[in-house]
């Protein structure tokens, strides 16, 4: 195994053993790593990977599930990924990875600042625009669902943000494929990916109930920003 197969695979196995545990984090954790090794994998590497993870927590904890919220993010995530397919199109892959560091520096910033709210359903709607524009551009969407949830209990937000994400997931896979933003290579080295991300996944479920509260949202979202930042740099 290479160097940067290796890297790979532990990014996967890292970033859905977090996601699974918090429910968010994935992306923020491999969308810099990917960036940094191919930019041309991103976004459909993540959003391949991430409908299986996403489909293993939402069934996990479906009992604590906000449809409501799901509903009005999935509203604006339909719109927003047309957005973030015109984004992919015009932007070179240089301009791609800044734009990935920065949307998740800031994302991460505003989450760590924002007060203690209670989203209605516009919120929820403006929430799934910038999801679908930031996901289907760059692979990187949970900043945005982070905010929203980041004061429900652990069980409500992971369950929630999964099924947001799985539904915006397919969405943006569905719009990429027929913009010919798809290829088979990508395809093969994610499915190579995908005993890793299992492997990352079942793992969470054995400590997930036992991580909640403000500690954990500030150190994910802290890893967001130093990772973000790497691809920054890098760029």
């Amino acid at each position: 195994m290479s160097a940067a197969a290796f890297i790979l695979a532990a990014t996967v196995l890292v970033s859905a053993f977090v996601q699974g545990s918090t429910g968010m984090g994935f992306a923020m954790i491999a969308a810099p790593v990917v960036s940094l090794l191919d930019p041309s994998l991103i976004p459909v590497m993540l959003l391949v990977l991430m409908i299986p993870l996403n489909a293993h927590i939402a069934w996990r904890e479906r009992s604590a599930l906000d449809w409501r919220g799901v509903t009005w993010v999935g509203v604006g995530r339909f719109a927003g990924t047309f957005v973030g397919l015109w984004i992919l199109v015009v932007v070179d892959l240089h301009q791609l990875a800044l734009l990935i560091g920065w949307s998740t520096v800031i994302a991460a910033v505003i989450a760590l600042a924002a007060p203690v709210f209670d989203p209605n359903r516009t919120a929820f709607a403006v929430v799934g625009l910038v999801t679908g524009i930031t996901e289907t551009s760059t692979g990187v969407g949970g900043p945005p669902l982070a905010l929203a949830y980041q004061h429900r209990p652990g069980p409500t937000l992971r369950s929630t943000v999964a099924v947001c994400f799985l539904v915006g997931e397919i969405l943006s896979l569905v719009v990429l494929g027929i913009g010919g933003e798809i290829d088979v290579g990508t395809l093969r080295l994610t499915a190579a990916l995908l005993p890793f991300l299992l492997a990352g996944s079942f793992a969470s479920s054995l400590v997930h109930h036992r991580l909640d509260g403000p500690l954990l949202r500030h150190l994910v979202l802290g890893f967001a920003i130093v990772s973000g930042m790497a691809v920054i740099v890098g760029a």
